[in-house]
Formats: structure tokens, C-alpha cells, sequence
């Protein structure tokens, strides 16, 4: 599985690098904060396949990366090969960029 770094997902944003994000935590996780990715729940995310994209890199988050992990996997079994799981998540974009941020 392919991950990457909190800095890489920066440095992408950055420089405008066409990419999409998606966020597979539960909606009341995404309310408290987040990185203004599609929000498609783990549960959910097989059924709501056609919502992320095969041709640009996609990167997957949530708030540690074992659920991210999880619908990479569950995606590389559908076919997907452009995904990236973002290491540590949102609680290592808090570290490095964001102490103000809210997480539970």
C-alpha cells in the first residue's frame, strides 16, 4: 500500500497539484474538523466507489490512518491502483501544521 507523509499531502496543496482527498471518518468527525476532503465513511465507502476518482491521485484519510488503511485496501480489491493512505492521519496534520485544530 502506498502512504504518504502529512508534508508530501502539504506540499501538494501547495502547489496546486490536482489530487482528490477523501476523508473516511463518520460525519460527526468531519464537523468537528477537517481538510475540506470528500467525506465518504468507511462503511460506505465500497458503495460509494463511483464517488472517487480512478484517473488522479487520491488520498485517503481519517484520524489515525487505520481506517484510511482499511478503504485502501478495500478500493485496491475494486480495481483502484491511484490511492495513497495519509500516515497518521489527521491527528499528524494537528502535529505538524495545525495545534489548534479540533479533534476529539
Amino acid at each position: 500500500m502506498k502512504e504518504i507523509s502529512v508534508q508530501e499531502l502539504k506540499d501538494m496543496m501547495d502547489h496546486n497539484v490536482e489530487f482528490q482527498l477523501i476523508d473516511v471518518r463518520e460525519p460527526f468527525e468531519y464537523e468537528v474538523s477537517n481538510l475540506n476532503g470528500v467525506n465518504i465513511p468507511l462503511s460506505g465507502v465500497v458503495i460509494e466507489s463511483d464517488k472517487i476518482s480512478r484517473d488522479i491521485p487520491v488520498v485517503i484519510h481519517c484520524r489515525s490512518g487505520k481506517r484510511s488503511a482499511q478503504a485502501v485496501m478495500l478500493l485496491e480489491q475494486e480495481g483502484f491502483s491511484n490511492l495513497s493512505n495519509l500516515q497518521g492521519g489527521i491527528l499528524a496534520w494537528k502535529e505538524a501544521f495545525d495545534p489548534e485544530m479540533d479533534v476529539y
